[in-house]
């Protein structure tokens, strides 16, 4: 019998996270990792007492025609990262992992390539959290060291997306 690695299995449990999600685009599942401890859990949605858009079968940013990774101040969610760390007390952040999953809304199948938005990244950078591990198969991931963010800034560059 084959052990699952550490990596996949935080990364098994951030694709369950995603399934919570109430995006239409895109389900995102984030879990922050500290000496092997679930610290939090996030997924996108709306805040809370805020209808989702799974409420509203409709995407706003989608009926614009706005693609992926750009003008997210027209989301209604609030990102998977975000939520994972607006739930973690800062001291068990600073030096964590943040695993992150995405699936699709359609099937579940893992979308892959992803990576955390600008606004994602400097919310990461400023809990203290060291690296993402972000899945691109249900078996293959990337690891992402956060000092990477501060030397290559890429909010300097002029280019939207992710």
């Amino acid at each position: 019998m084959e052990r699952v690695s550490k990596e996949n299995y935080y990364l098994d449990i951030a694709q369950t996270v995603a399934e919570r999600c109430t995006c239409l685009r895109r389900k995102f599942g984030a879990i922050i990792v500290k000496n092997d401890v679930i610290v939090s859990t996030g997924y996108n949605g709306a805040p809370r007492g805020r209808k989702n858009c799974s409420d509203l079968q409709f995407c706003f940013r989608d009926k614009l025609n706005i693609p992926r990774g750009e003008r997210y101040e027209l989301c209604r969610s609030v990102h998977a990262e975000q939520n994972a760390i607006i739930a973690a007390p800062r001291e068990q952040m600073l030096g964590a992992t943040l695993y992150m999953a995405c699936v699709s809304p359609e099937d579940g199948s893992v979308i892959g390539g992803m990576n955390s938005c600008m606004m994602c990244k400097r919310v990461i950078l400023n809990a203290g959290i060291a690296r993402v591990v972000v899945r691109d198969t249900p078996t293959e991931y990337r690891v992402i060291d956060t000092q990477e963010w501060v030397e290559n800034d890429d909010s300097l560059s002029g280019q939207f997306g992710y």
